[in-house]
């Protein structure tokens, strides 16, 4: 076996033993016991962890690649570094006639001070039992899980063997050394002191506080990364992430909401008209044209309108374009010929007014729906190419 330890066999540890397995990694798991775990690293430097990684070799063995990684037992027992200086071959039994079942792959420490009758770290298959739900055995004292290898009933060397592709399930852990940020790979275990960090998988750069793991950028008021889960909440109102398609968010207290609302915009194509002389909102060919906006902590916002405006028929006329802007069922400002555009001409006229809006309740919801008249019944005033815009000033 090539798995090397250090201060497990009674006599024999030779100098080279010891330097391969000085690791000087030991990720505290309290004030006495460290973490178990694989040092991370890899060749060239594009992934994680590839210490101890396994691939198959043949139809029912596999090979397990070099690595070095540390490996606590019970309390009083203290931490037995390894390491795998060359890549080990092992072979898995042959599958049971009716069920499958499922293989445990462990680095494991015998050391028959503790227990057994002798003093050697092994990499070792525990072998599961054949089930109808098949499971994988605890994991044994003094021992780090690898992998877990479900083998199908019937499974040989000369029957298919074990799906290699989809049979594996990768159960490997990283440790760093004390005051490291740990690379996360495999489950998340909870920390052993306010302060320490951790670097997930998807690249959050997360905290301990004492009870659970916080996001870092969270705990020091900066832009929450995209990467976060999209319905993970707020930890305080106001703070910021980084939204859907790089838009800038705030938390509200209950939901996350654009930082920088707007602008709000909606327009129509369609030409219709009307000849009444009272301000109306539907044309006789189209419904309603409106938008809703929220209103910023500055309580302003610029109102921009227009269409482009026709009149048809005999006699003179003007035709009005104005909006009406409520806050649910009160009006902040009603439609008036003084705020309007106007046409006052047989040709297509494009007209359009910006406007401030003020006096808006910030964080408030208001509606601006376009209105229109004319001031001659025998005129039809036409309204084509209509809009509506709202940019809330900050």
């Amino acid at each position: 076996m090539n798995l090397r330890s250090s201060w497990v066999a009674e006599t024999g540890q030779t100098r080279e033993d010891t330097r391969l397995t000085q690791i000087g990694a030991t990720n505290a798991l309290n004030p006495v016991q460290v973490r178990s775990g694989i040092l991370p690293g890899s060749y060239d430097g594009k992934y994680r962890l590839s210490g101890f990684w396994m691939t198959n070799a043949s139809a029912m063995s596999a090979t397990v690649s070099e690595g070095r990684a540390v490996i606590q037992g019970d309390i009083s027992q203290g931490a037995y570094p390894v390491t795998l200086p060359a890549s080990e071959n092992i072979t898995f039994a042959p599958g049971d006639a009716l069920y499958n079942r499922v293989d445990l792959v462990v680095l494991r420490i015998h050391d028959k001070l503790y227990e057994g009758d002798r003093n050697e770290a092994v990499i070792e298959i525990i072998q599961g039992f054949a089930e109808q739900t098949p499971k994988a055995r605890p994991v044994p004292a003094r021992s780090l899980a690898l992998y877990e290898v479900t083998v199908p009933a019937g499974a040989s060397a000369g029957n298919g063997g074990i799906p290699w592709a989809t049979g594996l399930k990768d159960l490997r852990t990283t440790i760093s050394s004390v005051g490291g940020i740990l690379p996360v790979e495999g489950p998340v275990q909870p920390g052993a002191y306010p302060g320490q960090y951790q670097d997930t998988p998807d690249a959050q750069f997360q905290r301990w506080d004492g009870g659970k793991w916080v996001a870092y950028p969270q705990a020091v008021g900066g832009v929450v990364p995209n990467s976060v889960s999209a319905s993970a909440p707020g930890t305080y109102t106001g703070q910021y992430r980084d939204g859907a398609g790089g838009r800038l968010e705030r938390w509200t207290g209950s939901a996350w909401a654009p930082a920088v609302p707007g602008p709000y915009f909606n327009d129509t194509l369609t030409a219709s008209y009307t000849t009444s002389t009272s301000w109306v909102s539907a044309l006789v060919d189209r419904p309603a044209l409106s938008l809703t906006f929220v209103a910023p902590a500055s309580r302003q916002a610029m109102l921009t309108f227009g269409s482009r405006i026709q009149l048809v028929g005999s006699g003179s006329g003007v035709g009005f374009m104005s909006v009406k802007v409520m806050q649910g069922t009160a009006v902040h400002r009603d439609n008036s010929d003084s705020y309007a555009v106007v046409c006052q001409s047989p040709g297509n006229i494009s007209v359009s007014t910006t406007q401030r809006l003020h006096t808006l309740t910030a964080g408030a919801t208001y509606t601006v729906t376009a209105h229109y008249r004319t001031t001659n019944t025998a005129l039809q005033a036409w309204f084509n190419n209509t809009f509506l815009q709202v940019v809330p000033q900050h």
